[in-house]
């Protein structure tokens, strides 16, 4: 689910302390088929997903709600649903359909799949499957996104359109993208069954529950190149980030009479987000999203239900509540935010270096360090593998999570300390990178074996030194 941006490269990330290039063989006892989600669910996890499945959305509805009518306060929301009644409550503040939001949204999808499906663009490689499968990709989002934002543009310029469209519709916008979420996630759970792509890349828990909300197939498609993942992971959501972005914009002007300084910096921070997601598409394929979560509830529902409604909330709230910055908070803001770009764009880079050089390149004015290990696949195949011992990845584990979390951290600084809610994006990019850096560190042992052990040994950090 990206933000999806906000997932980490699986080759080439273990830092070492060795000076010198290592050349060992992992332990290779289990296949690469080890990695990805969990071949036999428990029952804790199957009731877990459960959960999830059910919580998740009414999260969303219950955040539309504390912001559309109790001022953002989650307290005097909860307040409200005890003393009315759930019942009571929901009937006079839940969020109802609305027939022109379902076919703007349906129209949205569509017009997005046909940017998808006809502007040029570039043909990528993603990661190798566990079965041994090496996919390609066209990734045309950058272009995408800006044929996109033109449009709107010059529709808003020419008075065809009005800015603030998206803000106006959205509630009912809430429930359509609560709706189609679902539906792509039953659609993909049918397809895994009766009509999947790559059938030895399937993983069946034995549990419906479970592989409903984590999936079965790892890359759903049609035909060659029209690929689940990539399109909804980066296109529906993604390019309507910053969409959502400028129309919550243009409601504080309607509604305020300018617009304030804490939003532009929202806007801001989103805006380089999006622009370098889709820049670095072809390195999204390498990303754990893409190379080993499988195509269910959790990508399907969580990149077109949850990424545009959780990962907007600051301009939510800007746009109804304005926060007006002084001077130094804005300079320490952009300073926090744009500190945690360049970390997070810089340690990424230096992997990507490695890779493309196979090694033979410099790292902070040194020779790249890196121990080069191997491991298998389920077609019986080894494969090599480097791990980059340089740069940030000498420093901690996963330090471009540390980026991440320091941009989260300004994005919702802005909205000030008076109310929670505008601090769930934070919140929850806090608990998802960490769940990550446990599923990915389990991923590694398996993959490297031994190798692993001994970076773990010599890196006892795993993000944030002296602290985790």
């Amino acid at each position: 689910m990206a933000p999806p941006l906000l997932t980490e490269t699986i080759s080439m990330k273990s830092p070492a302390t060795s000076h010198e290039v290592r050349k060992q063989e992992a332990d290779v006892a289990e296949p690469f088929s080890s990695w990805g989600r969990r071949t036999e669910a428990t029952w804790t996890a199957a009731v877990g997903s459960l959960v999830l499945v059910l919580i998740c959305p009414v999260w969303i509805v219950g955040n539309g709600i504390t912001l559309e009518y109790f001022d953002g306060s989650l307290s005097n929301m909860l307040s409200a649903a005890y003393s009315d009644g759930l019942s009571s409550f929901t009937h006079q503040y839940a969020p109802r359909p609305s027939m022109e939001s379902s076919i703007g949204y349906a129209t949205w999808l569509a017009f997005q799949a046909t940017l998808y499906s006809l502007l040029p663009g570039p043909i990528s490689t993603g990661q190798l499957t566990p079965a041994g499968n090496l996919l390609k990709y066209k990734t045309n989002g950058l272009l995408a996104w800006v044929v996109t934002h033109l449009l709107v543009l010059i529709a808003a310029i020419s008075g065809i359109l009005d800015l603030a469209l998206i803000a106006n519709h959205w509630e009912g916008l809430i429930i359509a993208v609560n709706v189609y979420g679902f539906l792509l996630a039953g659609f993909a759970q049918i397809k895994a069954h009766v009509a999947p792509t790559h059938p030895n890349d399937r993983k069946f828990s034995g549990s419906l529950i479970f592989d409903f909300f984590a999936g079965i197939e790892l890359n759903p498609r049609f035909g060659e190149l029209w690929d689940f993942k990539l399109f909804h992971n980066g296109r529906p959501g993604i390019v309507a980030w910053t969409l959502i972005d400028l129309s919550w914009t243009a409601y504080q002007y309607q509604t305020y009479g300018y617009v304030s300084n804490s939003i532009l910096i929202v806007d801001l921070f989103h805006t380089i987000y999006v622009v370098d997601f889709f820049i670095n598409e072809d390195w999204y394929l390498r990303t754990i999203d893409m190379s080993h979560d499988h195509y269910g509830y959790y990508l399907g529902w969580g990149s077109v239900a949850l990424l545009p409604t959780i990962y907007t909330l600051q301009v939510q709230y800007l746009g109804r509540y304005p926060v007006d910055l002084s001077f130094n908070q804005v300079v320490g803001v952009l300073s926090l935010g744009l500190g945690g770009y360049t970390l997070f764009r810089s340690a990424n880079h230096q992997k990507d270096v490695v890779r493309s050089t196979q090694g033979q390149c410099t790292i902070w004015g040194a020779k790249a360090r890196y121990i080069k290990c191997s491991y298998k696949t389920d077609d019986g195949r080894t494969h090599e593998s480097l791990l980059l011992c340089s740069g940030w990845w000498g420093v901690s584990r996963h330090a471009n999570y540390l980026g991440d979390l320091m941009q989260a951290f300004s994005m919702c600084a802005v909205c000030g300390f008076n109310h929670l809610l505008p601090w769930s994006y934070f919140l929850f990019m806090t608990a998802i990178l960490f769940h990550r850096i446990l599923r990915d560190e389990e991923r590694c042992s398996k993959k490297y074996g031994k190798n692993w052990e001994q970076y773990c040994s010599n890196v006892s950090w795993r993000m944030l030194p002296g602290v985790f």
